[in-house]
């Protein structure tokens, strides 16, 4: 009998576009493996939100190839070392896999090919990380250059359909039990909102795509509006690579309408994947060195700050219904993302990197490159960025993005106040005992954070 293949599963969790998949399938037999590693990512092993999200993910995965006549073996520890057991285990000739290009899991790439066969597809991003480059055949720093540059190279290849059946081995070899993982919380159990909110795995992902394409065309405007369904919710999605981004694509290019802006966005994806190619240690570093001058506050009054922050109890409307938010659904709509981490780092004056891991062990859809690269540039110290001394005003920014609905939502202690009262309650006189005062005012905070930057320079 033929050899069976590996095919080595990570945060491409679908077999729809499935590139590595098709490559096993043509081969013979196929054993499906998702090795849970947390000791090759370190410090960076998934948060609790995304360790929610991968149990259920992988239950759809495993259920989806019973239907193909397959099923998924699992395992736990180093992936390249773990890998080396299956094919040991089972006779296996080559392994197959995308790439993936977050520090970590290139690392485990270069050891599991000095011990396999190690085979690597495209398919997580619309072009291969690092084939976008200059004139000068350089890759890019900016984005804006980089997204005219991709324009160019678009649409992707049209998406590779699922294979009608995956050849199983003559005998499966051992697999672990997802239970006993417990990637799912205990007591307490704070998943409830997320189990409202998501439905993790291949089939989810396409029902929120089918619902938004309709919606696509009118993304420039509602993505901004808290309180609106402006947003794809496809983040998890694709970050788990349940769906592929040529699959967004392909579909949301021919809604009505201009869907350029949801497209650029699609593609920040893949810049933000050049950017970690390049610098690997970005979620920690800063991309430019001039910042690092930058006193940030540290000592027990930040530490009470940050708490403050983090339970959406800062006296911010805006800021505390994004936290909340975030804690009871492992989401956060895009614009209130910006405005609660400008506002911990500008008023606050709190390190970035305290925020990138606490959206790290909290959002459904926490992404290195993306999350690095997002907060950066709210920081201004990304190699492309928007400007430290560029301070957000959250006041001004509830206001004129609408959010009064969204406020009463996920702060129900101001649900009763007028749109009008409800951005700034304290400067309306109308704030409740139960929601705390302002942990700082504006203009303070503005001046606290300039005077910290031209202290730096």
């Amino acid at each position: 009998m033929t050899a069976p293949t590996l095919l080595w599963f990570r945060r491409d969790l679908r077999l729809t576009d499935q590139a590595a998949l098709i490559a096993a399938v043509g081969a013979g037999p196929v054993i499906p493996a998702y090795v849970l590693d947390d000791e090759t990512p370190k410090h960076r092993r998934m948060g609790a939100a995304s360790r929610w999200w991968l149990h259920h993910s992988l239950e759809a995965l495993d259920r989806h190839l019973r239907d193909k006549g397959s099923r998924l073996i699992l395992r736990r520890g180093d992936a390249a070392v773990e890998l080396a057991k299956l094919a040991e285990e089972t006779g296996a000739g080559r392994v197959h896999c995308l790439l993936h290009y977050e520090p970590w899991w290139r690392n485990a790439e270069r050891a599991a090919a000095k011990t396999l066969d190690l085979v690597c597809h495209d398919g997580n991003y619309l072009a291969p990380p690092g084939s976008i480059t200059t004139g000068a055949g350089q890759p890019y720093k900016i984005y804006t250059p980089f997204w005219r540059a991709l324009r160019e190279h678009m649409p992707p290849p049209v998406p590779a359909r699922v294979p009608r059946s995956i050849p199983a081995p003559g005998a499966w070899p051992a697999s672990d039990r997802l239970e006993d993982w417990h990637l799912l919380p205990g007591k307490p159990d704070w998943a409830g909102g997320f189990r409202q909110e998501w439905a993790p795995g291949e089939e989810g992902a396409t029902e929120r795509l089918e619902d938004f394409v309709p919606r696509a065309a009118a993304y420039d405007v509602d993505r901004n509006l808290p309180s609106d369904e402006g947003s794809s919710r496809l983040s998890p999605h694709l970050h788990f690579g349940e769906i592929s981004p040529a699959t967004v694509w392909h579909h949301v290019e021919k809604a009505r309408g201009d869907t350029t802006t949801f497209l650029k966005e699609v593609a920040w994806r893949d810049y933000a994947q050049n950017v970690i190619l390049q610098f690997p240690d970005y979620g920690s570093k800063n991309g430019r060195e001039a910042l690092d001058r930058l006193a940030w506050r540290t000592g027990s009054e930040a530490r009470a700050d940050f708490r403050a922050w983090q339970q959406g109890r800062t006296g911010y409307p805006i800021v505390d219904a994004g936290m909340r938010q975030l804690w009871a659904s492992g989401w956060m709509h895009n614009r209130v993302r910006m405005i609660a981490a400008s506002f911990l780092i500008k008023h606050l004056l709190i390190d970035w990197r305290e925020g990138e891991a606490w959206f790290w062990d909290t959002l459904v859809d926490a992404d290195y490159g993306n999350n690095s690269v997002n907060w950066q540039w709210t920081a201004g110290t990304g190699v492309d960025s928007n400007m430290f001394v560029r301070i957000m005003a959250p006041l001004t920014q509830s206001a004129k993005f609408d959010a009064a609905d969204y406020i009463r939502e996920w702060v129900p202690e101001l649900a009763h106040l007028s749109d009008g009262a409800i951005h700034d309650p304290d400067a309306a006189g109308c704030r409740p005992d139960a929601y705390p005062a302002k942990i700082i005012g504006h203009r303070e905070a503005r001046e606290r954070a300039l005077a910290a930057a031209a202290k730096a320079r």
